[in-house]
């Protein structure tokens, strides 16, 4: 039987803000390497045996990120799946499983968050090649983290009677996040694993457990598949039908129910960073117990983590905080409440600012922009457009722009005429006039852009052609 990853793209990573962003979420963010943490994941398994292409599942929103990382990273980014809006993980692992199902009815899913952090592959590998043999079958297996602290941040998993392999159980009972005593007790007695969130199981089984546990789920991921288009390497579910389907988790709609779990016990580093006190934990420190990256100068600073991006970041005299700057915002808070970060997260949205949705750098298929100054009625910028890619032909019905080169080659459409730009050489775009930016040339194009006019936010944008299929939105 070929084994798929399903890779699951969901969630937004509130609590890592600043850095994770509603527009740019933590799956990819490089967080603990040179690579994203959804690189590492679409990574994770190669060189496994019988190993078929990788299913992702993400939001619609993150398409073009998500395609631009798997391709930076040596994968073939087809089969993307696009979830209108999240559900939780079980409609999306039943997409994924009527996906495949048409394809190849015995294919094992192995089901992966994006966003988890596996330190030791190689034991990793060895619990899925360990677990593979009982989704074969025709259960399905979940990977219970074996536990070195009382943490109440995690689900647990109890061990049932064990399998004649020696390293796998049945599955007695789901606990979410208990209390300090409790989890306490369940380390003691060596009958509980922390609950991964990592499932295997065939695409067939799956879909006859979801039809007896949570049907309305089968029902709308059945309408929402048979009504979608692909779309390039990209599969559209249906809007309308997919909302319809209740939002559940894997655990909660089928594993608390079903006869057939088989938890995998396994130790390979595992976390699933949730906060910024879990990726101090995971993250190499130096000798005063410090994580830090970019540039940081730290006197007399003890077990904190200090992320600068773009300045320099200075402590003296402080012990246990985490500190993180980017460009719009800066975060100062005590490990210990690392987890309250929401909190600030669900202010901002109330306040109606776009911190909590957007960096200053925006990403787009074309390539990105950053914000550089702004005032009434301007505001300036910096684009940057790949090579080979054009933004859409377009109007604005309240600003004017001016567009200045300063790295590579610019064709610029203007009403009627099309023509090219140089470095150093500008153009001015008028109020309601059609244009579009394009890169011919085989380096970034990198362009200034003076924005003046009575209203200048991003909605203001008419679309006549996009090659990216952003007619209906403005993006």
């Amino acid at each position: 039987m070929t084994l798929h990853p399903v890779i699951l793209c969901g969630g937004s990573g509130s609590r890592l803000w600043p850095l994770s962003r509603e527009h740019y979420p933590k799956p990819l963010l490089p967080l603990t390497s040179g690579q994203s943490l959804l690189q590492e994941t679409a990574g994770r398994l190669s060189g496994l045996p019988a190993l078929g292409d990788a299913v992702y599942v993400c939001n619609e929103e993150h398409r073009f990120l998500l395609a631009e990382q798997v391709t930076r990273a040596g994968h073939t980014p087809a089969n993307i799946i696009l979830e209108p809006e999240g559900r939780n993980t079980a409609p999306a692992l039943t997409l994924a499983a009527l996906y495949l199902d048409t394809q190849d009815p015995d294919t094992l899913m192995l089901a992966m968050p994006a966003d988890h952090v596996i330190t030791d592959r190689a034991n990793f590998l060895k619990a899925v090649i360990r677990g593979r043999k009982h989704a074969e079958a025709g259960d399905i297996v979940t990977f219970g983290v074996t536990p070195d602290a009382p943490e109440t941040g995690y689900g647990y998993i109890q061990h049932g009677d064990a399998l004649s392999d020696g390293h796998s159980y049945r599955v007695t009972n789901f606990v979410e996040k208990p209390d300090t005593e409790t989890t306490e007790m369940y380390l003691a007695s060596g009958e509980f694993d922390w609950n991964s969130g990592i499932f295997l199981v065939s695409a067939a089984r799956w879909l006859e457990e979801i039809a007896i546990h949570q049907p309305a789920i089968l029902e709308a991921c059945e309408a929402a598949m048979q009504n979608g288009m692909q779309d390039s390497d990209f599969f559209r579910v249906e809007r309308e039908a997919f909302l319809a389907s209740p939002a559940d988790s894997v655990d909660y709609a089928v594993m608390e129910h079903t006869r057939r779990a088989v938890v995998v016990p396994f130790s390979a580093g595992w976390s699933d960073v949730g906060a910024w006190s879990s990726l101090w934990q995971v993250c190499p420190r130096d000798a005063e117990g410090n994580v830090t990256r970019g540039d940081v100068i730290a006197e007399d600073t003890q077990n904190s983590l200090l992320l600068a991006q773009g300045r320099c970041l200075a402590t003296v005299g402080v012990s246990d905080l985490v500190v993180v700057e980017t460009a719009d915002a800066v975060l100062v808070a005590h490990k210990d409440k690392a987890q309250d970060v929401r909190a600030i997260v669900d202010h901002l949205k109330a306040s109606g600012r776009d911190e909590y949705k957007t960096h200053r750098c925006v990403y787009r298929p074309w390539g990105s922009y950053e914000g550089i100054d702004n005032g009434a009625r301007f505001q300036v910028k910096r684009l940057s457009v790949k090579p080979g890619a054009s933004l859409s032909l377009q109007m604005h019905h309240h600003r004017a722009e001016h567009w200045v080169v300063v790295k590579g080659t610019a064709r610029v459409t203007c009403g009627e005429e099309t023509f090219n730009l140089h470095e150093n050489e500008s153009t001015y775009i008028p109020i309601g006039e059609t244009h579009r930016l394009e890169n011919p040339g085989n380096i970034p194009l990198e362009v200034i852009e003076i924005q003046s006019g009575s209203y200048l936010g991003e909605d203001d944008i008419v679309r006549f052609e996009d090659v990216y299929d952003r007619i209906q939105a403005a993006s």
